[in-house]
């Protein structure tokens, strides 16, 4: 395999260098900015320079940037040397998503989507398929992350940005690579041999001792917004002359000997390259070429031979050594520190609108895929262009790959770039949107039952004040019983089901407009399944519960009576609230089933934090470094109590003192109450919050602190990526003890005691932290600015101004109930149904009986509730799925554009919880595909496949690395296959497969 002979014990070290260019998809430049001033030429150029020189090798990584590329600059030439290359190894695709996805606030299903999105596209074109990782720059290594990758087929997994102090004593102990298990329940057979980048990470050393100039770095720096005329770039390296090529020499020579003392073998990994490198590849091979060829000529005086290497030639050499590896467990590397004083913590919050509107177009994006999935099956004569509603979604699933980007949804780009990444995300949410109207537009005309609709539509803010409809999908393969608000003009309205039967529903003055009423109406639909519901203004019968509203009078924090205390009760079938009158504040909650009570009080605090680098550390867009505790932000506070049958919202108001016009922070608190007849079960058990917050003054940190009286021992857990729970014990440090206790919470953070739990479910990523015994505290928002010379020059100051409405759900309880309802409750608040607005025009009969249920029609799709349907969707890839077929394809050049393939469906499956969380849930679940599908046609193939499609499971062999407890070192194979449809889910496997139909 190497193209070197073997070099003999640890006598003679091996050099792999490996050429790369860290391309950031957006960050200080938008992708256009970026593929116009660099990324467009170092595709072309590297393409080029790998022609001339048999030698010669690169990596690429990024998608999006190549994806580019190949569609509208690379010439016929270069496709078909970009062939050639990739058939003798030479260039070789790492990764292989769009994106080098951030791993602490991402959630699972984007990671997937985004690596499925990269993947889909190099197996379709190339028939290759990504075999390892190249996680170089995101902040911190999540345990999700190993897990992906192995499920995807890769062989190796790379890192480089974890703690410093741990990295130093990793590196002075040689345990910079292990077999990670990243699941505790998938242990070995999702395990996955990692790397560890050493302290020079990913960038080539810059030091050279002769030079006042940095090395290796021959074509220079990237030039914006245009490329030199003259091709001559800034900090061009000293060329390798005769004078010079021995010092050259020496120095790198030096480096790799230093590097290779803290691994176990004598393959040292010398990554060639950094951000924005290899735009003139010209230069820097025709340099690199007489270096490298210096040192083989001398390597006896050296003790060193160097080669050109992929990532795979790499770790090729480490696994052929067959050495005996450690094995690391489920705990992460988050959160990330580079010095004492730099946690880079800010960023699990920077930018929460951002974070927002990822999270409501990834979860928009996941309806919009099964609806249109069961429409084209159920319609297959249909009205709607397939081919142009698949580029509908095509626009989203790049825009929500796309901010996946360890300096998208992070928040740590700069502002044109932040809007380059809403305005993707916008335009592609419209497009599903409008896919998603038509479709209903479609279905009901196809019906033609005489209903006429003059229009469909979804938006977010309200509905015309005629007779009107609104269509409700649920997204999620379960019944859910929920509200969906609708704004209404009116305070005297009715809502009607298909057949003309009365709906709850509850109609109150809205919190945030004085011209508009919120009406909530209780939904009842089944997994993947529409509803139509008719809303008019009431004649006086079978009308809409009304809200009525008391408003308490504003409160003094500062001059509580703590002695005798007046409490408000608040109550639902689940949970009795109490409201301590003399502050407004939240008093305590009784979970009504045990009759157990936490005292519970939540108030709004702030860290101030320096902006100025002449006084100490300062807070950015990445790290938090408050210089203090965090203060109490209002004096006072409002209340006003909203109350009907079905819901009652507390809306308190914080003011900065008593005599304040305008508030400052806000927060919604809503518990409902489920009539006779309603399964509301997970309604019940939510005590819902919206907050409002901002905006804020400069260097100001928001947090809400919720503070109890359980005894947690300051132990918070959260989740990774909304896949598994990671335990996190506080930590006491010598300095910035605060902000290295923060974590990411994308999804899930609780805390408990013996008996009880508190959960707080999110619908966006931010940090959160537990302070002290009892309490749990969560960022919600930051506005900052600094005068750190380098923020400053690439605008990354995070001063924002905007007000952010996050939505917390709170679930308390034993933790037995509270285990059942977690997960289930955490994918309802992500996947909310989908409300489509419409107005009627014409007569309007009663609809047919049939409507009653619609799973875009036929049965509902519904699976237990300790799984998930991850994906359905039509991905439209034309490849094989037979491998040596789709191979053969692409040599004879078959390959070529086409029309996309409507007949395979992909279906993934995720079990939810862990081995020996629950009696009952962690049991494994058989499930029969043929009837889980019925409803979308008869099922005739099911082929099980690699997470992100590639692989057929049982042709995939991973190398298996051995380990003091698995001696023998082989290839590994994953699961267990399906036998005719019917499939067992063990605890945490996500299973990925494509389904074909009858009659297609």
């Amino acid at each position: 395999f190497s193209l070197l002979p073997r070099a003999g014990g640890r006598g003679e070290l091996r050099a792999f260098v490996v050429a790369h260019s860290h391309m950031d998809v957006g960050w200080v430049y938008t992708v256009q900015e970026s593929m116009h001033a660099y990324a467009a030429n170092v595709y072309t150029s590297v393409v080029e320079e790998l022609m001339k020189g048999k030698q010669r090798k690169f990596i690429a990584v990024e998608q999006e940037f190549f994806r580019l590329w190949w569609d509208a600059v690379a010439t016929d030439t270069h496709k078909q040397q970009v062939h050639q290359l990739l058939q003798e190894g030479r260039l070789e695709f790492v990764i292989g998503g769009q994106v080098m996805h951030d791993e602490a606030v991402t959630l699972i299903d984007d990671q997937i989507l985004q690596l499925t999105e990269g993947h889909g596209f190099l197996y379709e074109t190339f028939g290759i398929r990504p075999q390892f990782s190249w996680h170089v720059d995101p902040f911190g290594a999540s345990a999700t992350t190993p897990t992906l990758f192995a499920l995807a087929g890769f062989n190796a997994h790379l890192i480089s940005r974890i703690d410093y102090d741990l990295k130093a004593d990793m590196q002075k102990n040689k345990k910079l690579q292990f077999v990670w298990q990243g699941s505790p329940s998938l242990s070995e057979r999702q395990e996955i041999f990692t790397h560890v980048m050493d302290q020079y990470s990913y960038c080539t050393p810059s030091q050279i001792p002769f030079s006042n100039r940095s090395g290796f770095y021959w074509n220079g720096i990237a030039a914006f917004p245009d490329p030199p005329k003259d091709g001559v770039y800034p900090n061009m390296s000293l060329p390798v002359t005769d004078t010079n090529i021995h010092l050259y020499a020496q120095t790198m020579v030096a480096n790799i000997k230093e590097r290779a003392a803290w691994f176990q073998t004598s393959d040292v990994l010398w990554p060639w390259g950094c951000d924005k490198q290899f735009f003139n590849a010209s230069v820097q091979y025709s340099n690199m070429d007489l270096l490298l060829d210096y040192i083989n000529k001398h390597s006896d005086e050296f003790g060193v031979t160097v080669q050109y290497a992929t990532v795979g030639d790499y770790f090729q050499a480490v696994y052929n050594r067959n050495l005996t590896w450690e094995i690391r467990d489920s705990q992460d590397f988050l959160p990330y520190s580079t010095e004492p004083f730099q946690a880079w913590t800010g960023f699990y919050t920077s930018r929460s609108t951002l974070k927002g509107i990822a999270r409501r177009a990834s979860s928009l994006l996941y309806a919009g895929e099964s609806f249109f999935t069961q429409y084209v099956r159920k319609h297959p004569a249909s009205s709607i262009c397939k081919c142009r509603a698949l580029r509908q979604l095509q626009s989203l699933r790049w825009a929500v790959s796309e901010v996946q980007h360890h300096d998208g949804i992070t928040g740590t780009e700069s502002p044109k770039v932040k809007d380059m990444y809403m305005n993707n995300l916008m335009y592609g949410m419209f497009n599903v949107k409008k896919l998603m109207a038509s479709i209903i537009l479609d279905m009901n005309n196809a019906k033609k039952n005489g209903e006429v609709y003059s229009s469909i539509y979804i938006n977010d803010s309200g509905i015309p004040d005629v007779d009107q409809y609104v269509v409700v999908y649920n997204p999620l393969a379960w019944n859910i019983t929920t509200f969906v608000t609708v704004s209404v003009s009116h305070l005297e309205m009715s809502v009607y089901d298909e057949l003309g039967h009365s709906v709850p529903a509850q109609v109150q003055s809205s919190a945030e407009s004085h011209s508009t009423y919120d009406l909530y109406i209780l939904v009842e639909i089944s997994g993947l399944s529409y509803r139509k519901y008719n809303v008019k203004p009431s004649n006086g019968k079978q009308s809409a519960f009304i809200g009525r509203s008391v408003k308490y009078k504003r409160k003094d924090l500062t001059r509580a009576d703590q002695q005798n205390r007046q409490l408000l009760p608040v109550v639902n079938n689940c949970y009795q609230v109490l409201f301590d009158q003399n502050t407004n504040l939240m008093h305590s909650i009784t979970e009504r089933e045990t009759n157990q009570t936490v005292q519970l009080t939540q108030e709004f605090l702030e860290y101030h934090v320096n902006g100025d680098v002449m006084k100490g550390p300062i807070s950015d867009n990445y790290l938090f470094a408050p210089n203090a505790s965090a203060v109490p932000v209002s004096k006072a506070v409002g209340l006003e109590v909203v109350s009907g049958n079905l819901m009652t919202e507390i809306r308190q108001y914080f003011y900065s003192n008593v005599t304040s016009q305008d508030y400052i922070y806000a927060v919604y608190t809503r518990m409902y109450t489920v009539p006779e007849g309603y399964d509301g079960k997970l309604l019940c058990h939510r005590i819902e919050q919206e907050y409002s917050v901002g905006p804020l003054e400069l260097n100001h940190e928001a947090v809400l602190r919720t503070s109890t009286n359980l005894n947690t021992r300051q132990l918070l857990y959260t989740d990774s990526n909304g896949y598994q729970i990671q335990k996190r014990p506080f930590k006491a440090y010598v300095n910035n003890t605060v902000a290295r206790n923060y974590y990411p919470m994308v999804q899930t953070a609780y805390i408990e005691d013996d008996t009880t739990r508190l959960v707080l479910l999110a619908e966006r990523a931010h940090g959160v932290s537990s302070q002290g015994n009892g309490q749990v505290e969560v960022m919600l928002h930051r506005r900052l600015w600094n005068n750190l010379q380098w923020d400053l020059n690439y605008n990354l100051t995070l001063n924002d101004s905007s007000v952010v409405r996050p939505v917390i759900w709170l679930i308390l309880g034993t933790k037995s109930v509270t285990n059942i309802l977690y997960r289930t409750s955490g994918l309802s608040l992500e996947h909310r149904p989908v409300a489509m607005f419409g107005a009627l025009s014409g007569d309007k009969p009663k609809l047919p009986g049939q409507l009653q249920q619609n799973s875009v029609h036929g049965s509902p799709v519904t699976v237990p509730p300790n799984l998930h349907l991850q994906t359905l969707s039509i991905p439209g890839w034309r490849y094989s799925s037979n491998h040596a077929e789709q191979v053969r394809n692409i040599r004879m050049g078959k390959q070529k554009e086409g029309d996309a393939d409507f007949s395979r469906v992909l279906l993934r499956i995720r079990h939810l919880y862990e081995v020996g969380e629950d009696p009952v849930l962690s049991q494994p679940v058989t499930v029969n595909l043929k009837s889980l599908l019925k409803g979308l046609g008869s099922v005739m193939v099911v082929e099980e496949r690699s997470l992100t499609g590639t692989w057929d499971v049982n042709t995939l062999k991973r190398w298996k690395w051995k380990t003091a407890r698995y001696p023998s070192k082989g290839f590994s194979n994953s699961t267990e296959t399906s036998e005719n449809c019917i499939v067992t889910v063990h605890p945490k496997e996500i299973r990925t497969f494509f389904v074909y139909f009858q009659g297609q």
